[in-house]
């Protein structure tokens, strides 16, 4: 079975054991359902115990782990981490995937909304690179770090400040963590999506927006988890041993340039 599922996905991750956040739903689910179908040991892990569980039992129930986790919270992080390697052993990849995508308004933002996703988006990562490379260093283990961002973190968007600014922030701690742990030879890379359609705890974007999205992504449609899942696979995998520090945009083709303006001259004739 996991030659056949590593033969569908040009990799094999039959030695691995994978660790992701944000599990439960959207990208995080779809990098775990394309690394279990390639033959690897996931944990899956998210703030919603029943999703993260319903996402596991999806997968089959074998070769899985399914668990709460804060990643807000060292303790929480910690445990998490712990269970996993208990059930699978080992964790020799870690994608931090866990974040969330409020709009408000700088005018209108309270603190607490900052805090919120800051702690969130970025101490999450933190925290989950933090012990997965601490796992990795104790025992020695080459490994592979994942961070996602977002094409945000290099593109503004009105009403997003937080957002944009805590993805930002997530690529220039890739680019630290993957110097400090150049030596243990770990790995650590970002993936930075461009819109994705995910179903969504908060208010769905309008028609509008995404119209206006699909008119400057060259490749004419939003992005999908399916799209993510395979940048995953290729940094976890030995074809990017010496690929560290970057950040791997997956958008269609979105920062290619402005889609909509029209020619700027007329046609030869």
């Amino acid at each position: 079975m996991a030659q056949q599922a590593a033969g569908m996905s040009g990799f094999d991750f039959s030695n691995a054991m994978v660790v992701i956040t944000g599990a439960g739903a959207g990208i995080g689910q779809g990098i775990a359902q394309a690394f279990h179908a390639a033959g690897g040991r996931v944990a899956l892990g998210d703030l919603r115990k029943d999703a993260v569980e319903r996402a596991a039992a999806g997968l089959g129930g074998e070769r899985t782990f399914a668990g709460a986790v804060d990643v807000r919270d060292e303790k929480s992080v910690q445990a998490f981490f712990a269970a996993a390697e208990r059930a699978l052993g080992p964790v020799t990849i870690a994608v931090a995937n866990a974040g969330i995508y409020p709009n408000c308004p700088v005018l209108d933002m309270t603190v607490e909304e900052w805090d919120r996703v800051m702690e969130t988006n970025m101490r999450g990562v933190f925290l989950t690179c933090q012990a997965a490379a601490r796992s990795m260093k104790t025992g020695a283990r080459a490994g592979k770090i994942i961070t996602i961002s977002s094409g945000a973190y290099a593109s503004g968007r009105v009403g997003a400040s937080h957002y944009c600014a805590s993805k930002a922030g997530v690529v220039m701690f890739t680019r630290v963590l993957a110097m400090e742990l150049a030596e243990q030879r770990i790995n650590v890379n970002c993936i930075a999506p461009g819109y994705i359609k995910v179903d969504t705890e908060t208010l769905p974007p309008t028609s509008d927006f995404e119209t206006a999205l699909i008119q400057n992504t060259p490749w004419g449609r939003l992005g999908t988890p399916a799209d993510i899942a395979p940048a995953a696979l290729f940094l976890a995998s030995a074809a990017a041993d010496y690929v560290t520090g970057e950040v791997l945009s997956v958008n269609g083709g979105a920062f290619a340039g402005r889609m909509y303006l029209p020619l700027s001259t007329p046609k030869a004739r």
